[in-house]
């Protein structure tokens, strides 16, 4: 199979726009890591974040057959619209955060791989947007800002240990896979990157009973981090029965581990009045 229409594509070089948070990759060595961490295989679903100029859209293409990617910059589509064919490539031009995974999951017929290097503006708003399809889709590997992937990772009692780390760690099990330099990309970030993958854990293992309220328990927490849990959860704090859970209300944010988390969440939506204290909070970066 021919890997593009032509060997020519548009003759003036794409300029990174900083608007769109564009760093391209182009060291060989480690894209061709990247591509082992991923392992893609001729049944998969790709679906590619962010392709820019193809450096892991091509090396995914040559080993599954096709990818389907999610691109915003109008001029990079349209490059790789002359690139590859369309039985290679399906280009589809939007923000991913107003991609509907779960409908692209129906129509391509199956759940999904995520692939992509994360703008890194806008990563943890993807993450979280991510994390509503969670259910259709079989694993991530996505490239952030390693600061970003410290604190998805991080333990609890860590200083960076916060929302990020415990809505993430409840849905999914995470792996750093590799770290990548700023000189593997133009323009060079001014800062390291770092691959994880992500696997969302099985239906069977997901011990959130209602995530709009985890959502909403989880972000007030750690809505002022030096407060006590009795000052930031003050709409909960009598209602609930801090012994039981094996907390105290004397504790802050950072202290309590995902599963108490997950445990207190799980109290607060048994309560009469979660409905009003459950709303749902839009993700931020905490």
């Amino acid at each position: 199979m021919p890997m593009s229409k032509s060997n020519a594509t548009s003759a003036e070089p794409h300029v990174a726009r900083k608007r769109f948070g564009q760093n391209f990759l182009h060291d060989p060595g480690l894209i061709a890591r990247i591509i082992d961490a991923i392992g893609p295989q001729p049944s998969d679903r790709l679906v590619e974040i962010g392709p820019g100029q193809a450096a892991i859209t091509a090396p995914l293409i040559a080993a599954a057959g096709h990818v389907h990617a999610i691109e915003i910059d109008r001029d990079l589509a349209a490059r790789l619209h002359e690139r590859f064919t369309s039985a290679q490539l399906t280009i589809d031009q939007q923000d991913v955060l107003r991609v509907d995974f779960h409908g692209l999951s129906a129509r391509l017929g199956g759940k999904l791989r995520i692939v992509g290097n994360l703008p890194y503006n806008i990563s943890s708003p993807i993450l979280f947007h991510l994390l509503d399809a969670a259910d259709v889709i079989v694993d991530q590997h996505v490239m952030l800002q390693k600061e970003v992937v410290d604190r998805m990772v991080a333990d609890c009692g860590s200083k960076i240990y916060g929302r990020l780390s415990v809505m993430l760690q409840a849905r999914y099990r995470m792996v750093r896979c590799l770290l990548v330099p700023p000189g593997a990309f133009h323009p060079a970030p001014k800062v390291d990157s770092a691959v994880i993958r992500m696997v969302p854990l099985a239906t069977d293992q997901v011990r959130v009973n209602d995530w709009p309220i985890f959502s909403a328990v989880v972000a007030l927490a750690f809505s002022q981090r030096r407060k006590m849990l009795r000052n930031t959860l003050a709409g909960y704090a009598d209602a609930l029965d801090w012994q039981s859970l094996g907390i105290s209300p004397t504790q802050r944010a950072e202290e309590v581990s995902v599963e108490k988390f997950i445990a207190l969440a799980n109290y607060v939506a048994s309560l009469p009045s979660a409905s009003e204290g459950g709303q749902r909070i839009e993700p931020g970066l905490a």
